[in-house]
């Protein structure tokens, strides 16, 4: 396996220019612009539309770009930092580097088995992942393409306890090292492009392999099956056979036998109905105590009241967030919220950031203002669309070179050194 080494900058830098010499080119991109435009030539419409498209007018995803814009790295010269030690701490933890990958849901709609093809290129990296609650593969053959690499798990606070309960009861059963709530998606978000084509994957089966594998989702799918039935039959046209066959295809089981079978529509249509709950609240989330044993982070925060809330709480570590600019238009920075969040809570509470990272040198302006590590993720999965499990390697890799040789140029030699003084605030 392939860990982060201190020099590792330089080491990707020496590889990609040897394999120039001989006339190679990187099928991914160093440039976090033209690897989006190459992940876009590589994805169906409907793909890039969930990946990529954000909430409303795209104002929150802007946002995100522009807060690491308002600040520029300030170098000091003459530090000796000749090697670099890019790991931390998390949660009694010891991390190769300060970098996650994300979860992203509905992956599938990328390239099949894309959680499990993520997952090794993630173990190959030596970071972590977060598996997807709304993964198109099952966080156990997740785990097991890891072969023992550190994973947390995501997961979406069901209408349905019993479900709850079972989802975390797996993840503690996998392995996992944490547990990630996300807060911040009880509804779903006005998102035009998804919008635009009609598409939203988890109807037509995709991303739904954590609730088609789980017992108690089961169970109350036969619920819905043993019940009479009600309403209109879908009429026959050409989108409803597609969205048949999609079903049948992502359905656990053979698909002829599935093609036959009412239980993949209503496996959606029972996951659209409890996959997330509306009134979550403060008190179903101090419940968490009674239901696992894993580290609790909340995931979603940007408030500091909401913030402190939860520390008082007693969660281990919150990931400030929104979404990527998935769910509320308009919307606070991260990075600005990152901010904001610090300076109430203090330096010991566990912070990472999510949304808006692109670059290593996003991760070292994220850590200077308070981040203890960070998340990736639309860039992860761009690079899965262009070459499929190198690909995301290619991106860890790019973005931990970049993080490295930026500490070496600012003569930083720890992530710990890595502190506000060596940034300048650009208004």
């Amino acid at each position: 396996m392939t860990v982060p080494v201190p020099g590792i900058g330089l080491h990707r830098q020496s590889a990609v220019y040897r394999a120039g010499a001989l006339g190679a080119r990187p099928k991914v991109s160093a440039d976090p612009d033209e690897l989006e435009r190459r992940a876009r030539r590589a994805m169906s419409a409907k793909a890039w539309a969930y990946v990529a498209g954000g909430a409303g007018a795209g104002r929150t995803m802007e946002r995100n770009r522009r807060a690491f814009e308002r600040w520029a790295i300030l170098p000091r010269m003459a530090a000796g930092a000749a090697e670099r030690d890019l790991s931390v701490d998390l949660l009694g933890t010891r991390h190769a580097a300060p970098l996650m990958l994300a979860p992203v849901g509905a992956a599938g709609l990328v390239a099949p088995d894309a959680d499990v093809t993520i997952a090794r290129a993630a173990a190959a990296t030596g970071v972590r992942y977060v598996f997807s609650n709304q993964g198109s593969s099952t966080m156990e053959d997740s785990a097991r393409a890891m072969g023992g690499s550190g994973h947390w798990f995501q997961l979406y606070w069901s209408k349905d306890d019993g479900l709850v309960d079972s989802l975390v009861q797996r993840a503690e059963a996998t392995g996992a090292e944490a547990l990630v709530v996300t807060l911040d998606t009880t509804v779903l978000g006005w998102r035009p492009q998804d919008l635009d084509l009609g598409s939203l994957p988890f109807v037509q089966g995709i991303g739904i392999a954590q609730y088609t594998s789980d017992p108690r989702f089961n169970a109350l799918v036969d619920e819905r099956l043993a019940a009479p039935a009600s309403g209109e039959k879908p009429k026959v046209t050409l989108g409803a056979i597609r969205t048949l066959v999609s079903l049948s295809r992502q359905h656990p089981g053979g698909f002829w036998s599935n093609l036959r079978s009412p239980r993949p529509r209503m496996a959606a249509e029972t996951f659209t109905d409890v996959y997330t709950n509306p009134g979550l609240s403060w008190d179903h989330l101090a419940t968490l105590r009674s239901r696992t044993r894993l580290p609790i982070v909340l995931k979603g925060i940007l408030h500091p009241d909401d913030a402190r809330r939860a520390l008082e709480l007693g969660v281990d570590a919150i990931v400030v967030s929104n979404h990527g600019g998935r769910q509320v238009d308009n919307a606070v920075a991260s990075l600005d919220a990152l901010v904001a969040i610090r300076e109430v809570v203090g330096p010991e509470p566990t912070l990472l950031l999510d949304s808006g990272i692109r670059t290593g040198a996003d991760v070292f302006t994220a850590l200077a203002l308070g981040a203890s590590s960070v998340l990736l993720g639309r860039p992860h999965v761009y690079g899965l669309a262009i070459d499929g499990q190198q690909g995301v390697e290619d991106v860890i890799a790019g973005v931990l070179a970049e993080l490295d040789l930026t500490m070496a140029l600012t003569g930083v030699r720890s992530i710990g050194a890595i502190t506000p003084d060596l940034l300048v605030r650009q208004d």
